[in-house]
């Protein structure tokens, strides 16, 4: 019985035996798989998010001015952080979603300053949206509030939080505007 899947295996089709043709499939699928996940995390880097004029001029010059940015502990968030799930199959479904900003800088949507203000609203409640859908999945993956020293925090920022985590809120609930300036147009509900 092995034998004959031996045979089977290295036996030439017409011109190829299968085995040579599972290797070589093989080896493509992990070439191009390397490859893929390689630019998929590209696409992830600082210098990637900003090598539009409309990030590099708009809202990375905001971000530069935010706590995310500059910070007494030292550390550094980045666009990704923020705008991109750690995990692998919500990574690729965020990724299928950022084509819809690619047409829209080919079409030029918000590609002036004039521009990008009249969509701000819109754009910051699309994210907005999508946070408080994952539960600000990626605020989590460096706040929570099992992690929080309430003690060393503001007596009011205390108060807040532990209310906000006894209603089970999520983070942009109340934190719109960190890295980014909120739309003129913004109203706040409560």
């Amino acid at each position: 019985m092995i034998v004959r899947v031996w045979r089977w295996f290295w036996s030439p089709t017409s011109r190829y035996g299968w085995g040579g043709i599972f290797i070589v499939g093989g080896v493509a699928g992990v070439i191009f798989w390397g490859g893929f996940n390689t630019f998929m995390e590209y696409t992830n880097t600082l210098e990637f998010c900003v090598s539009c004029h409309e990030m590099d001029q708009l809202v990375y010059q905001e971000y530069k001015q935010s706590v995310h940015y500059t910070n007494a502990a030292g550390v550094r968030v980045i666009c990704s952080d923020c705008h991109v799930p750690k995990d692998w199959t919500a990574k690729l479904i965020r990724k299928i979603r950022a084509t819809n900003e690619l047409f829209h800088k080919i079409v030029g949507s918000i590609d002036t300053p004039a521009k990008f203000e009249a969509k701000r609203l819109e754009l910051a409640e699309h994210v907005w949206a999508s946070m408080e859908a994952s539960d600000s999945r990626e605020c989590r993956n460096c706040h929570s509030y099992e992690a929080m020293a309430f003690h060393k925090q503001e007596r009011r920022a205390a108060d807040k939080m532990r209310r906000a985590q006894e209603k089970g809120e999520t983070c942009i609930e109340c934190h719109k505007g960190i890295a980014h300036k909120l739309p003129e147009d913004f109203e706040e509900d409560d």
